[in-house]
């Protein structure tokens, strides 16, 4: 076995350069629809969410002014480089649960009111990060603003005076206190959620009294300048049901935009031992995989009932706005931070292949989260700081925003394991905005590599990036941060196709330049 990913991928790459496929092996044939456009990759489908919780925020985004760790404005130089490089379309905060328990003042002007954060652990809340660096930090990256305001404890006058400080241009004693906070210049709102998880931490409230009280503060809530896209507060995988009665409300096709849907893969399915992040057994590696590939029924299902309803012309949009692993942290860790391995790399992938086959219905998704918790894109500890594998596979994945995506076909080998089978390949195809074609294919199989043909589309070559790990907990650590990244190489064609070995555990993206 090699060494590591790195290793094992240049042998590869020398390999499948030279054409040496294995004679044995059953070759996959994918065909690609050119003609037949499904809809455009919205950017805002690879968006982030930050939440104030474990170390994410603190520590592991923002360390303040005055700490030795190098930083602008408070946050840190490391890892605001790292998440530039994601070209990050789009950006959800404070929360989640946090956000029924937020209140805006206590985030603005020199003296911060700390608090404790009873939503996550009652851990120590300094409210040093608040609505200037949030929206500061959004328009240095060049991300769009996902704004989720305080329904479950908060009041629609309190959330009112929020929209008109961040976004007043005129001399209201709001816009006035902003500016003499630090910014002159007001911010913009692109996204806005009433509510978060009503049916649960939002306030456990009935579809239909959630319902009348989004309608109330949808039609109340305003900014200076062009609105943002309203979103309701909707289901669980589990619970669609809740949606659905939302939806029956007469005024929701007139005061939003889209509605909401929030799905977790879990290892076991159990919320009471959801699994390990590393040292895991492969039936933990197939049930996982098995269960986040239910994500294609669940959006199904949404937007069926969905357009069950009479909502206007404009359909509603399908915002997956939380999604991605959730794994048993460590003993004594802070919460929900967790290791990220191959796995989660996969996993992600398969997501992705499924979000572009919904292009023209799901407009936007959000992965929880961003920094050191649930399944993050980076890690650190104090100074330090890592690029996990899924970092990787949103960076590999970086040109399909804007794209347009296409039509897919094949048949799948299986890849089975204790009694469960899945599809072993996943693809997703589409047209960059240059007219290049782009080629995503993840080998879920956990043992196996699989041989593929696709199709040239004129070219003599594409040029491939592949992540895979040499274990299935493989994972980027400390002390050896560059276990688990991409490699690249060029497929050339024969006959008339290209030809590639993926390696097992792995997500390759190709590019064929027209």
């Amino acid at each position: 076995m090699f060494r590591n990913s790195i290793a094992a991928l240049a042998a590869f790459a020398t390999m499948s350069a030279a054409g040496a496929l294995s004679v044995a092996a059953a070759q996959t044939d994918i065909k690609i629809d050119r003609d037949a456009p499904i809809g455009t990759i919205q950017p805002e489908v690879y968006g982030q969410f930050l939440e104030h919780l474990g170390t994410q925020v603190y520590d592991g985004i923002w360390v303040g002014e005055d700490s030795d760790i190098p930083n602008t404005d408070g946050i840190r130089n490391d890892v605001y480089g790292a998440l530039d490089r994601l070209d990050i379309p789009v950006i959800r905060w404070p929360g989640g649960c946090y956000a029924d328990m937020y209140h805006w003042r206590d985030g603005i002007g020199d003296e911060r009111t700390p608090r404790v954060n009873m939503s996550w652990g009652g851990t120590p809340e300094p409210n040093g990060f608040g609505t200037h660096e949030f929206f500061n930090l959004a328009e240095k990256l060049g991300a769009k603003t996902y704004l989720n305001v305080n329904l479950g404890s908060g009041t629609i006058t309190e959330a009112a005076d929020w929209l008109e400080y961040i976004t007043a241009t005129g001399d209201s004693a709001l816009a006035q206190e902003r500016r003499a906070n630090g910014r002159e210049n007001p911010w913009k709102i692109d996204y806005l959620s009433i509510g978060n998880e009503t049916w649960g931490c939002g306030g456990n409230m009935r579809p239909a009294y959630y319902a009348d009280l989004y309608a109330q503060w949808a039609t109340l809530l305003k900014v200076e300048g062009e609105m943002p896209v309203r979103i309701i507060s909707g289901s669980h995988e589990g619970n669609i049901d809740y949606s659905d009665e939302i939806l029956d409300h007469p005024a929701m096709g007139n005061l939003s935009d889209g509605i909401s849907v929030h799905y977790y893969t879990l290892p076991t399915g159990d919320w009471g031992e959801k699994g390990d992040a590393l040292d895991f057994p492969e039936e933990e590696w197939i049930s996982t995989l098995s269960r986040t590939i239910k994500m294609d029924g669940i959006i199904e299902e949404q937007l069926a009932m969905i357009d069950s309803h009479d909502l206007g012309e404009e359909k509603l949009g399908l915002y997956v706005d939380e999604w991605g692993m959730w794994v048993d942290g460590e003993e004594g860790a802070p919460a929900l931070n967790q290791q990220n391995t191959i796995r989660d790399a996969v996993v992600a992938a398969l997501n992705f292949d499924i979000f572009h086959k919904y292009a023209d219905r799901v407009p936007m998704t959000n992965i929880a989260q961003m920094v050191n918790v649930l399944q993050a894109m980076i890690l650190t500890d104090g100074p330090e700081m890592i690029l996990t594998p899924t970092y990787h596979v949103y960076e590999m994945y970086v040109p399909f925003q804007g794209a347009t995506a296409l039509p897919v076909s094949f048949d799948s080998p299986d890849y089975s394991h204790g009694g469960e089978t899945i599809p072993a390949l996943s693809v997703s195809a589409a047209i960059a905005e240059n007219g290049d074609i782009l080629i995503s294919v993840v080998n879920a199989d956990a043992s196996d590599a699989h041989d593929v043909t696709l199709p040239a589309f004129g070219a003599a070559s594409a040029t491939v990036r592949q992540l895979t790990g040499d274990s299935m907990d493989a994972h980027n650590s400390f002390d050896d941060p560059d276990a688990v990244t991409p490699v690249q190489f060029d497929v050339p064609v024969t006959s008339g196709k290209l030809r590639m070995r993926l390696e097992p555990r792995s997500v390759s993206v190709l590019r064929i330049e027209q």
